[in-house]
């Protein structure tokens, strides 16, 4: 009995069917409450909302650039002082311009490389030169390896030695592959030390960021060590206004620093390294404008100049520079081209201050560069039309005659001038001149000088005598 209704209850129960999982209410209910993440903990609600902003943000550039076609983007916005992603690229930067500091050689591993350089090589006989062939290259490249590090190998490529001129035997002179590699290191150096004062990164140095690179340099120069401490901000002034002057031809108020790495203003600021003071001339000092004698005698000059000690320049205080010799109209022009209007409309409202004043000295004494001519064609440029015709020079050259005959020198012919002019240039349109005609003549720079003062005309027409004084000299010594 007990067995028989115990099979009948079995055969029963497998006669009832169980329903699917997917087929209960409470199973719908469950996935429809997880699907909607209102029973997921908050990290997982955290993932789906970053997955969800993810998607947006893919979404909308996607349709930025669909609407945008192929133009690329030029503009991103700098990161916010302070914020996260202005603090992680000042570290990011930080590292970079230390490790490329790291892999730079120092002066002791200088000296170590010149040692090895002249112990492995070999003497011309013709010339007593220290030479060096392809082999003894190499085996110089795995001493200096050895002894200094894996950092000097980039000296020792192949390309760098096909630099380098090479006699009949194929050798090279171990001199200049050095200062090769001091001037290599040396500028490396310089790029780092303006990088880490350019504060936005964008390759260019503000005024400011230029002032205090030189300042840096100054207990390394050896003719500026002595600079008198209440002196050093004047100076800075006037040695980063030369590399503006060359640097910055559109006045933007930033120099790219490639550029100044490439100029000629940083190989001049560096010949003060070289030698002190007292074994220099006063010449040589004239001539270098980054020298203390030259920034001084430039303050000194603006100072004289500055009868109201205003810290301004007026049109009649500037026409006493250079004991006056500078015409009336050109001083006018100067003012119309390179003297930033007050915006106040008061006294000094057409007054030169001393930057600008400081381009004004540059221009003059740099007459024959691209840059200081172009300075002074604007000033020439009295229609604004970008050339020179015959009126123009007429116009100009009347100033100076007037200047000359009241100097009492004999009378001159303004047409034959502007004739002389005319046959210098040699300009491509026989009706015009042009500052492409005055850079390309190579003379620009001499007819700049004879239209606007009187004591440049009289150096051009002296000339001959003038050349016969210089080589007297010489023949005596």
């Amino acid at each position: 009995m007990y067995s028989g209704s115990s099979d009948g209850e079995s055969h029963e129960a497998s006669q009832r069917k169980i329903p699917p999982a997917s087929s209960m209410l409470w199973v719908r209910n469950l996935r429809r409450f997880i699907g909607s993440g209102a029973g997921l903990g908050s990290e997982a609600l955290m993932e789906l909302e970053t997955k969800r902003i993810l998607l947006d943000i893919f979404k909308e550039k996607q349709q930025k650039s669909a609407e945008a076609g192929s133009i690329p983007s030029f503009y991103k916005k700098k990161p916010e002082e302070g914020s996260i992603s202005h603090r992680v690229h000042r570290l990011a930067k930080y590292r970079f311009l230390k490790k490329q500091s790291d892999l730079l050689l120092n002066a002791d591993d200088l000296d170590a490389m010149w040692i090895c350089l002249r112990e492995n090589c070999v003497i011309d006989d013709a010339t007593g030169a220290e030479k060096m062939n392809y082999e003894d290259f190499c085996h110089i490249a795995s001493v200096c390896t050895e002894q200094i590090g894996p950092k000097c190998r980039r000296f020792f490529s192949p390309s760098n030695f096909m630099k380098f001129e090479k006699d009949e035997s194929g050798r090279i002179a171990i001199l200049p592959f050095y200062l090769y590699v001091m001037r290599t290191v040396s500028l490396t150096q310089a790029r780092i030390d303006m990088s880490e004062l350019d504060e936005d990164s964008d390759g260019f140095l503000h005024s400011h960021e230029m002032e205090a690179y030189i300042r840096g340099l100054i207990p390394n120069l050896a003719q500026l060590r002595d600079m008198p401490a209440a002196f050093i901000q004047m100076y800075c002034r006037i040695a980063a206004r030369k590399f503006f002057f060359f640097c910055d031809p559109n006045r933007r108020g930033k120099a790219c620093i490639k550029k100044i790495l490439l100029s000629n203003c940083l190989q001049e600021l560096m010949e003060l390294h070289q030698e002190s003071e007292d074994e220099v001339t006063d010449t040589e000092q004239a001539e270098n404008w980054f020298s203390l004698t030259s920034a001084q005698r430039i303050c000194d000059m603006f100072l004289a100049l500055d009868k109201d000690m205003n810290g301004s320049l007026s049109k009649q205080e500037l026409r006493e520079y250079a004991d006056g010799t500078l015409t009336e109209i050109f001083i006018e022009r100067v003012f119309d081209e390179h003297v930033r209007r007050g915006k106040s409309g008061g006294g000094n409202a057409r007054e030169m201050d001393f930057e600008s004043f400081l381009d004004f000295v540059l221009a003059l004494e740099n007459k024959d560069t691209p840059e200081g001519l172009t300075y002074v064609f604007r000033c020439l440029d009295l229609n604004g039309r970008g050339y020179l015709t015959t009126a123009d020079i007429h116009s100009l050259f009347r100033d100076v005659h007037q200047k000359w005959i009241e100097g009492g020198n004999y009378e001159l012919c303004i047409d034959d001038v502007r004739d002389e002019i005319w046959d210098m240039v040699k300009p491509s349109d026989p009706l015009k001149i042009t500052l492409t005609d005055l850079l390309a003549c190579k003379q620009g720079g001499t007819v700049a000088s004879m239209l606007i003062d009187v004591r440049g005309f009289w150096a051009h027409d002296n000339r001959e005598n003038l050349l016969q004084e210089e080589e007297e000299p010489e023949e005596e010594q």
